[in-house]
């Protein structure tokens, strides 16, 4: 074990933020050989657990809360962590390296990490203190949303987001009226662009639920203390006793104000959150890592801050082996999943409204599709491959393969030509050629095909993304399809 530049190694560790982030920090400098002293503070009670479950299967009652552990009291034990749940930071002191909480106590550093993620953004005028109008950002929150939902009535969801429209699917299976209400045209088409979010609006329509884009929330109208209905912008009243705020995040710092650690500004550097260097230091002795940090993109020349899960844990574990002094493991692409209806929806790298997106495998029609995004070529089309989406029914068992053609053009003005397959995948395994690994990704192709190179979902899309595998690779999956890329050979555009 060594340590970042010429500094002594650090005797005692501090995360603070009991997260997805901060637990991979902790394991990863256990993993990585240090035996100091660990201190993990969380401001909620229990062991860590996941957030994205939230919003689908334990707002839906398919799980109870033991499933969201991060870890098994057993295997959190083996990391001989001191753990302080419950109790929040309230100041750094980065001068005497040491952590003020909630509680009235300290605690000193060596090594602090800052993962203490984002809070849910909830303004008075949508109804901030009263009874039956909340945000989903908690285990607490998700479990008032469910006993919401299940003493029936309207449910009003304010933002048609991830964490909104994932809870307004929810929701429309429980039998419960919905009105989803966003001021953009259509739900989640900053990430998706036009035409899924499109296809996105109609899977909800479909589902019964009274989607009004394109209007915002003037007030939210209350009566003893609880909300009672919400006036749109266009002056239409929409009665309910629940109202669900899903308008965004922001990172969780107001703790580190006067602290000495730089916190971007908006206006100022287009971000917010704590802001780092490539590797996470945003101070001496002072690291950041998940939904409150900015790290410093040097390919942008900015920082860029992510609310992905599988994005802070990576972090997490990219600060745990830095702060040591190890070699952290390269980026993956962006990453995010969700799961709204009979659909699942998966994306790697940069996707969104302002970029060309193309469909290289299904239809948009059939609802089962791969789509390549990337920046726009004088023919509208994507010049480079930046991002990939899919979106497939859940629980498929369609055994067929499907092939084509496809070409891409790269940033160079090379063409890209080879044979894209999708096919579905056996959740048992085995059948039409084809065997499941444990990470999503088949093992074999279909039907006899050759073996193909194996990497995780996240590795090969990012091997994707750069091009530079010339064999056949695994690009990435949905949640029943696994994609191949044939061997191409790049050739100039023709005029």
């Amino acid at each position: 074990m060594t340590a970042p530049g010429n500094a002594a190694p650090p005797r005692h560790v501090v995360v603070v933020g009991a997260s997805a982030a901060g637990l991979a920090v902790v394991e990863e400098v256990r993993r990585q050989g240090f035996t100091g002293e660990v201190t993990l503070v969380g401001d909620e009670p229990g062991l860590p657990y996941d957030r994205p479950p939230l919003s689908k299967q334990l707002l839906a009652g398919e799980w109870e809360t033991d499933r969201l552990l991060l870890r098994a009291p057993e295997r959190f034990e083996e990391l001989e962590v001191t753990h302080r749940p419950g109790t929040a930071a309230t100041g750094l002191d980065t001068g005497t390296r040491t952590v003020r909480l909630a509680d009235g106590g300290t605690v000193g550093y060596d090594a602090l990490v800052i993962a203490t993620g984002a809070g849910a953004v909830h303004p008075p005028s949508l109804g901030a203190g009263l009874r039956g109008a909340q945000v989903l950002r908690s285990l607490a929150d998700a479990l008032q949303l469910r006993g919401s939902l299940a003493r029936g009535g309207r449910l009003v969801v304010v933002g048609a987001g991830f964490v909104g429209a994932e809870a307004a699917a929810v929701a429309r299976g429980m039998g419960v009226p919905v009105t989803m209400v966003d001021p953009l045209p259509l739900p989640m088409v900053n990430v998706l662009g036009d035409e899924v979010a499109r296809l996105l609006a109609g899977r909800h329509t479909a589902a019964g639920v009274d989607l009004r884009c394109g209007v915002g929330v003037e007030e939210v109208l209350a009566d003893g203390g609880r909300a009672r209905g919400v006036v749109l912008t266009d002056g239409t009243v929409v009665e309910t006793g629940t109202v669900l705020v899903a308008v965004g995040a922001r990172p969780a710092v107001r703790w580190l104000e006067g602290s000495g650690v730089r916190l971007g500004d908006r206006g100022r550097d287009g971000v917010e959150g704590v802001l780092c260097d490539p590797r996470g230091l945003a101070a001496d002795g002072v690291w950041a890592a998940g939904d409150v940090a900015a790290w410093f993109d040097p390919a942008t020349g900015r920082h860029r801050r992510g609310e992905h899960r599988l994005g802070a844990a990576e972090q997490g574990r990219a600060v745990g082996a830095a702060l040591l002094g190890a070699e952290p493991p390269a980026p993956s692409p962006p990453y995010f999943w969700s799961d709204q209806y009979d659909l699942k929806l998966q994306s790697y790298g940069a996707t969104g409204r302002d970029m060309a997106s193309a469909v290289v495998e299904g239809s948009l029609a059939e609802g089962r599709f791969i789509a390549v995004y990337g920046h726009r070529g004088a023919d509208g089309l994507p010049r480079t491959v930046d991002g990939v989406i899919g979106i497939s029914a859940q629980g498929c068992g369609c055994r067929s393969a499907l092939h084509k053609k496809t070409t891409i053009r790269s940033a160079n003005g090379a063409r890209i030509e080879g044979r894209v397959m999708a096919h579905c995948a056996d959740i048992a395994g085995g059948r039409g050629g084809q065997t499941r690994a444990g990470n999503g990704m088949c093992r074999r192709a279909p039907n006899g095909a050759p073996p193909r190179k194996q990497f995780s979902a996240r590795t090969s899309a990012f091997l994707l993304l750069r091009r530079r595998e010339p064999e056949p690779t695994v690009m990435t999956a949905t949640a029943d399809h696994a994609i191949y890329l044939e061997p191409f050979v790049p050739e100039p555009l023709t005029p």
